[in-house]
């Protein structure tokens, strides 16, 4: 079943667990279906934490964050790769979900030309890979993941079967670098490398 928009509604460190295991859903315009399941993924929690984008206030780069939950905020890092996330909380709490990892489940053989490769373990094992093999791009910044061509369904992995670590790759960070929001999928080898 489709998550709804309550979902999304909720602080970034409840979603961001509640959604290893999810699968996210996308439907290329040409109707094939990409998907996978989430192994992974990072909170960030607007205004006060220092590693989020959000975290100096509205800007036009953030300003799908300080709307409403459950839309697609999709961004350039290094320049060169996409990454996803997913605005969460109420309007005006700026709160998103980095999702870093995917176990591939649907159009593999889309993904693997997508990726240009057919090692399994490597089209969606960090947040730039799986925008490449979902062809994510800028162009889906703001698009409502509560849709009928992109939307996450399904539960969560049992608590016991998820890990917390710190977040990864944000050494710019200082009060909020060594907080553990981030969540795996325990034992899952299609988690990014750290």
């Amino acid at each position: 079943m489709k998550l709804s928009r309550d979902f999304y509604q909720n602080s970034a460190l409840n979603v961001a667990r509640r959604l290893i295991g999810v699968t996210l859903v996308r439907i290329t315009p040409d109707g094939t279906r990409l998907s996978g399941k989430i192994v992974e993924t990072e909170a960030y929690l607007g205004l006060g934490d220092d590693a989020a984008h959000a975290n100096k206030g509205k800007t036009p780069r953030t300003e799908v964050l300080f709307g409403e939950g459950g839309h697609a905020y999709v961004y350039l890092i290094y320049g060169i790769h996409c990454c996803l996330n997913i605005a969460v909380d109420r309007p005006g709490v700026p709160g998103c979900v980095l999702i870093r990892a995917l176990e591939p489940v649907d159009g593999i053989a889309r993904m693997q030309k997508n990726r240009h490769t057919q090692n399994i373990r490597q089209l969606c094992s960090g947040p730039g890979k799986l925008c490449q093999a979902l062809e994510v791009t800028l162009s889906d910044y703001g698009t409502d993941l509560c849709s009928d061509t992109f939307f996450a369904e399904g539960k969560q992995v049992p608590d016991t079967q998820i890990l917390t670590t710190p977040r990864i790759n944000i050494a710019y960070a200082t009060e909020t670098k060594e907080k553990p929001w981030r969540f795996l999928w325990k034992n899952n080898p299609y988690i990014s490398v750290n």
